[in-house]
């Protein structure tokens, strides 16, 4: 139902967006064989979407159109949120001084792996929700001053929720980043999506938070388990997720319980009928969260001392 609804409120289906974010990214033109190849469809699906696209206006001669461009333009990524508020327990001592995010990997910060990959995609309102050694952030200015803090005072009484709450109402058409997320792919940040969808990497076996997923949809989040999807703390939430999530963020603060939670719980745990989520398939090699100080250290020698 939600699927449907969004389809029908945008005029696009799967396969025309897919084909036009292609367009739209290319420079040369490309050949209904290099679509087909690029998105993983047949020959045929391939000629069927372009003749469409073609008779609406939106393609020409192989090539986007303005009006193919406006289509476009009610799935571009308004927003990236931040999530930056925590303490990086796991990351003592390096964090006793600095936020998790602030710290350096290799000479550069784990947070402008994240902020220069928003950027690229051309998504300039950037949030960051700021709690432990706030004013440390100021210092991102710098190089990023279009950033926009906000500040959660109960970051260090409560779990991640309470930062979702005080950026509840900016969620709609939004990127929200666990801030702590070392990026070596870029691309896997777009500016244009679909429908929501939440990153994971696929796991035989995993320790970690994950998702249970069918027909590309997430149907459950647990901790642990076998062939599964190691969750990645990127997400994206349409106009209509990111609304409901801003109702819904609020009503599992006030549960009992609710100010111990994850802010993800709540579209997988709380409230799962409410939201169908796709997963967005990523590898190791795009994306890494960097847990423990024995991590940091794999990954930066300077700190092996």
């Amino acid at each position: 139902m939600v699927h449907n609804q969004e389809t029908a409120a945008a005029g696009l289906s799967r396969t025309q967006f897919d084909a036009l974010v292609l367009l739209e990214q290319s420079e040369a033109r490309l050949s209904q064989r290099e679509l087909a190849s690029a998105m993983n469809r047949s020959l045929g699906t391939i000629n069927r979407t372009i003749v469409s696209l073609t008779e609406m206006g939106l393609v020409s001669k192989g090539r986007i159109t303005h009006a193919g461009m406006d289509a476009l333009e009610p799935y571009r990524v308004k927003r990236a949120v931040f999530i930056a508020a925590g303490f990086g327990t796991r990351l003592v001592p390096v964090t006793l001084n600095t936020p998790k995010p602030l710290v350096r990997v290799n000479g550069k910060r784990i947070i402008d792996t994240l902020l220069d990959a928003v950027l690229a995609a051309g998504i300039k309102d950037i949030v960051i929700v700021r709690g432990y050694l706030a004013e440390q952030f100021d210092q991102l200015l710098y190089k990023y001053p279009m950033i926009r803090f906000i500040e959660n005072p109960a970051y260090n009484e409560t779990n991640n929720i309470s930062s979702a709450m005080c950026a509840r109402y900016l969620l709609s058409s939004a990127y929200v980043f666990e801030a702590d997320l070392l990026v070596s792919n870029p691309a896997i940040i777009q500016k244009y999506q679909y429908r929501s969808n939440f990153l994971g990497i696929w796991a035989e076996r995993t320790d970690d938070w994950c998702f249970v997923v069918r027909n590309g949809i997430i149907e459950s989040q647990q901790v642990g388990g076998l062939n599964c999807y190691q969750e990645v703390g990127i997400s994206y939430w349409s106009e209509m997720d990111g609304a409901k999530l801003a109702e819904h963020i609020k009503q599992a603060y006030e549960l009992p319980g609710g100010k111990e939670r994850f802010w993800d719980q709540v579209p997988f745990v709380v409230f799962p009928n409410e939201y169908a989520v796709e997963i967005r398939v990523c590898t190791p090699e795009d994306v890494v969260e960097i847990d423990t100080y024995n991590e940091l250290k794999a990954l930066d020698k300077s700190y092996d001392v």
